[in-house]
C-alpha cells in the first residue's frame, strides 16, 4: 500500500519528537548537576565520569545513589511513557519502545549539554530494559551481583551485566527481534564505554571498590581513581 506525502509526515514527526525527547530526557546529566549544587566540578574529581558512581565518590553514597535512581528513571520513562504516547502508524510499539529506550541510552553517553561527554550508560540501560521486561533486568541483575561478590570488579560486572541482555532477551523474546538488537546494541556500547577498564583489568591495574555495603564517603578532589561509572 503507497503511502502520500501528507500520511508519511503525520507518521514521521511524532516518532521524531518521541525520539528527540528520548534523547534529552537521556542527556540530563543529574550527577553533575548534584555536584554542582555542592560547589563540585564532578569532571575533575574521581575519575572525571558524570555517572552515579562518581557522583557517589565525589558526594557520597546518598547523592550518588539518588543520582543512580534518576539515570535509571530517564531510560525507563521513554519505554515506558513516550513510546506508547506516540501515534505509530505502521511502527510497531515494541520497535518504537527499543528506539527510545536506545536514544536515551545514547543521551546520557553523550549529552548535549556537555559537550558530548557522558557517563558510561549502564544505569539508564538498566532502566531502559526494565521498561521492556523486568525479569530481563532480574536475570542480568543476578549476573552483576554474582561477579561483584566474587571478583569485586565493578566494570566486569557491568560488562557480563551488559552481555546477558540479549542472552535474556533471545530466551524471553525468540521471536521479537526488535528486543533483541536493542539488547545486543546495549552491550556493544556498554563494553565499548567500559574499554579503559578491560584495559586496565588485563594489566591488573582495575582498582576494586571497598566494601559494597560500607558506609560511602565523598571523594577528596583529585582522586584519580577509575572505576566503572554509570
Amino acid at each position: 500500500m503507497l503511502i502520500d506525502s501528507g500520511e508519511a509526515q503525520s507518521f514521521v514527526i511524532p516518532i521524531g519528537a518521541a525520539l528527540a525527547a528520548a534523547y534529552l530526557l537521556g542527556a540530563l546529566p543529574f550527577g553533575f548537576l548534584f555536584a554542582r549544587m555542592k560547589g563540585v566540578d564532578l569532571r575533575a574529581v574521581g575519575s572525571g565520569n558524570i555517572g552515579a558512581t562518581n557522583t557517589m565518590r565525589a558526594l557520597g553514597r546518598g547523592w550518588g545513589l539518588t543520582a543512580f535512581f534518576l539515570d535509571f528513571a530517564k531510560g525507563w520513562l521513554p519505554v515506558a511513557a513516550i513510546a506508547p504516547a506516540v501515534a505509530l502508524g505502521e511502527l510497531d510499539l515494541r520497535a518504537l519502545q527499543v528506539m527510545c529506550g536506545t536514544a536515551a541510552v545514547l543521551g546520557h553517553c553523550f549529552p548535549v549539554y556537555l559537550g558530548f561527554r557522558g557517563g558510561k550508560g549502564v544505569a539508564t540501560g538498566c532502566g531502559a530494559i526494565v521498561g521492556l521486561d523486568p525479569v530481563m533486568f532480574l536475570g542480568a541483575g543476578l549476573v552483576w551481583i554474582a561477579v561483584m561478590l566474587t571478583l569485586r570488579y565493578v566494570g566486569l560486572a557491568s560488562i557480563l551485566m551488559g552481555a546477558a541482555f540479549p542472552v535474556l532477551a533471545w530466551w524471553r523474546h525468540p521471536e521479537d527481534d526488535a528486543t533483541l538488537v536493542g539488547a545486543s546494541l546495549l552491550t556493544l556500547l556498554i563494553v565499548v564505554r567500559h574499554r579503559a577498564n578491560i584495559k586496565r583489568m588485563l594489566a591488573g591495574t582495575e582498582p576494586r571498590p571497598g566494601p559494597i555495603f560500607g558506609r560511602g564517603r565523598p571523594a577528596p578532589e583529585g582522586d584519580d581513581t577509575e572505576g566503572s561509572d554509570d
